[in-house]
């Protein structure tokens, strides 16, 4: 705790100044018992043993009561330097013995009180000192000047030094304490922005495939029902077509939960996962889907190949839900330095500055096509989509192979 009163107060102490302090009452007690045994009379020495016990019970109660702080442990410390200081006065006018015992005292004004006040009390306690020492002497001598003003000048510059160190080590102590709460924040920014980027992460799972899922089951089911009257068998062909899209989409999220591959990867390559969710997407709908090849296919890395593949089965659910498209075409096109994923119709298309306005199957929300840019960005790829109400839609994913080329 530091003490608004006096720059040097600080309880408890640090380790320096508690270091200082013990040496300081150390000096003062040798000094005592050296005055004691050397004075032949006895009012005189029984006076310097009840300073002693004195200065050594406030020393035991402040110790016994380490949490005993504050303005009044300040202002009890000033009453007994008083005291102590009084003490010391009378012993020093009736025995030169004493008169040394100023020096720890210089140290005790410089602690216990201001600066602007301690200074003047060691200058009035120094001269005090030579006082006393050339009325004992019967005569004022160059020694007796030199010594307390020696005494004072060194306690007031290890007082100022002392003040220079304990400052520079509260400002560390500060910056250490700024430095330890910024950790903690960076800690809980960081843990916060890796929980959204969970949740983002989560959410683009989802749309891709449980929602898209969900919405295909929707549509067949629709279909289904619909034939159901007049053609049975197509519609039988379609229910049977939603329970094996429940079972795929099932499976996604049993390995979503374990965080596994996705099915149509785990055994299979980018280029036949794309072609089964191609004529699936085909099955599922009226749209005929078309699915190509281009280039020499290169082995791409897991998140490459999970990132065509959920951008596939964004567009071409995009298509079955939104284009009323007859035809579509999905192209997955090897570049020297880059993979290109190709999705177009022939739709009813829909105006790219606001995708949210489709003309087809109610409005949508144009979540869809964020995810699909967020997720090209995320391996320093692209999104460009090309359409206009009536015209189709055209859409095409660029990324660049690692390393950047073959």
């Amino acid at each position: 705790m530091t003490y608004p009163e006096c720059d040097m107060m600080d309880f408890p102490f640090p380790p320096a100044l508690r270091l200082l302090r013990w040496a300081i009452h150390g000096t003062f007690a040798v000094l005592l018992v050296l005055a004691v045994v050397q004075e032949s009379r006895t009012a005189v020495a029984a006076g310097g043993v009840l300073l002693g016990v004195f200065y050594g019970t406030a020393l035991f109660v402040e110790s016994r009561l380490p949490d005993f702080g504050g303005r009044l442990h300040l202002l009890l410390g000033r009453i007994w330097l008083l005291l102590v200081t009084l003490a010391w006065a009378a012993l020093a006018l009736v025995s030169p013995g004493f008169v040394w015992l100023a020096f720890p005292l210089f140290f005790g004004y410089l602690h216990l009180l201001r600066l602007p006040v301690a200074v003047p009390g060691v200058v009035v306690l120094t001269a005090a000192a030579v006082a006393a020492a050339s009325w004992h002497a019967g005569g004022l001598t160059p020694p007796q000047v030199i010594g307390p003003v020696i005494g004072a000048v060194v306690a007031t510059l290890m007082a100022l030094v002392y003040k220079a160190l304990y400052r520079e080590s509260e400002q560390r102590r500060l910056l250490i304490d700024d430095l330890v709460r910024t950790r903690e924040k960076l800690v809980h920014a960081e843990s916060d922005a890796a929980r959204m980027a969970e949740r983002e992460r989560l959410a683009h799972e989802i749309h891709d495939t449980l929602a898209q899922g969900m919405s295909s089951i929707v549509l067949l089911l629709r279909a289904a029902r619909r034939d159901l009257a007049t053609q049975p068998e197509a519609a039988e062909e379609r229910v049977l077509e939603a329970e094996r899209a429940a079972a795929e989409n099932l499976e996604e999220a049993r390995n979503f939960v374990r965080a596994l591959a996705p099915p149509a990867l785990q055994h299979s390559s980018l280029a036949a996962a794309l072609r089964r969710i191609s004529d699936s997407a085909a099955a599922r709908t009226s749209t005929r889907v078309r699915f190509e090849v281009s280039g020499d296919p290169v082995e791409l890395p897991p998140a490459y190949d999970l990132t065509l593949l959920r951008v596939a089965q964004g567009a071409l659910g995009n298509v079955s839900r939104h284009s009323g498209a007859d035809n579509a075409g999905v192209t997955l096109t090897y570049l020297d330095d880059a993979v290109v994923l190709d999705v177009f119709d022939d739709g009813c298309g829909f105006d790219p500055v606001d995708p949210a306005r489709t003309p087809e199957d109610g409005p949508g929300t144009g979540y869809g096509l964020r995810v699909m840019r967020e997720r090209a960005r995320a391996l320093g790829g692209t999104l460009t989509v090309e359409s206009a109400p009536g015209e189709g839609t055209a859409m095409a994913m660029t990324l660049p192979l690692p390393g950047g080329d073959r």
